[in-house]
């Protein structure tokens, strides 16, 4: 009776510790399209479930997170080629999302598209976690991973996703003794996964992650409390934002943030008094030049 009582305590207790450990609630899928022959059917069949369990159930950090504060992160593949000896290429569109206090909302962190990873992926082939060596299908992973986690505390607290962005950067380290598709600082796209790192690290781009925070926490998550004060605070942000995009030598981490939010900060001013909605386009005219379609309605 003892013996069972405790068993039950286990099964009872565990999922909740399973729960708080996890960071990631991640959706996988993969399109095959382009394959051809039916030697790669495994691969979808596999893959997609492989890389959602090993992302969903690994613990990435020592943070407790609830349920409801997991990372909703999609990871769409598409194969562009596959050959003999089960190596791909493949394309990849990552976003992620976190909630918004005080709503049933969440908004999207970051959307990225990814077009030069090489793996290979035998069928049998299990992934394994691994810091201290790089392998091309688990650490292209891995590295996304990180970088969501960076993006995701930096969202909450001022910097706070450094110690991520730098495991990120741990990752990166590891694909230099390799050879391996899309890690080399000599890649002939500038906007790659080293660049990527090393921007969010450099100490020029601090202005731009500090905002980032000011943008999230006492922008976004103030809204349904105080409107006024939150698309001050947002303002705020997008000012140092365009100050310290006038000194900046690459906008790549520029690039992303406004691909991400163009249209959820025209919704921001949408309801704003004019003078408002005139003040944030002024600034987004000469800082967001590629959406400003999206910011038409702002100058009216």
């Amino acid at each position: 009776m003892f013996t069972r009582k405790i068993l039950l305590i286990i099964i009872l207790v565990l999922p909740a510790l399973i729960a708080n450990a996890q960071e990631f609630n991640c959706q996988v899928t993969i399109n095959d399209e382009q394959l051809e022959g039916t030697s790669f059917e495994y691969v979808k069949q596999n893959l997609e479930n492989e890389i959602m369990s090993y992302i969903n159930e690994y613990r990435w950090t020592e943070v407790d997170f609830q349920e409801e504060e997991r990372i909703s992160c999609v990871m769409s593949i598409v194969l562009t080629s596959g050959d003999s000896d089960f190596n791909f290429s493949a394309e990849t569109v990552i976003s992620a999302r976190r909630p918004i206090y005080n709503t049933m909302s969440e908004t999207t962190t970051m959307i990225l598209s990814d077009q030069s990873w090489v793996f290979s992926y035998p069928e049998g082939k299990n992934l394994t976690h691994n810091d201290l060596e790089f392998e091309p299908l688990t650490g292209f992973i891995d590295f996304y991973a990180y970088l969501l986690l960076g993006y995701d505390f930096d969202s909450f607290s001022d910097q706070g996703g450094t110690v991520y962005f730098g495991k990120a950067q741990d990752v990166v380290d590891l694909a230099q003794s390799t050879s391996a598709t899309g890690w080399s600082r000599s890649s002939n796209n500038r906007r790659n996964r080293f660049v990527l790192i090393s921007d969010l690290l450099n100490t020029n781009y601090q202005i731009l992650r500090t905002a980032f925070y000011t943008y999230h926490r006492h922008g976004l998550d103030l809204f349904t409390t105080n409107p006024e004060e939150a698309r001050q605070n947002v303002i705020k942000a997008l000012t140092n934002m365009r100050d310290a995009k006038r000194r900046s030598t690459s906008t790549y981490l520029y690039d992303l943030f406004f691909d991400t939010k163009s249209r959820e900060i025209s919704s921001i001013f949408e309801d704003a008094e004019s003078t408002v909605q005139l003040e944030a386009y002024n600034i987004l005219r000469e800082t967001d030049q590629a959406h400003l379609s999206e910011y038409d309605e702002l100058q009216n």
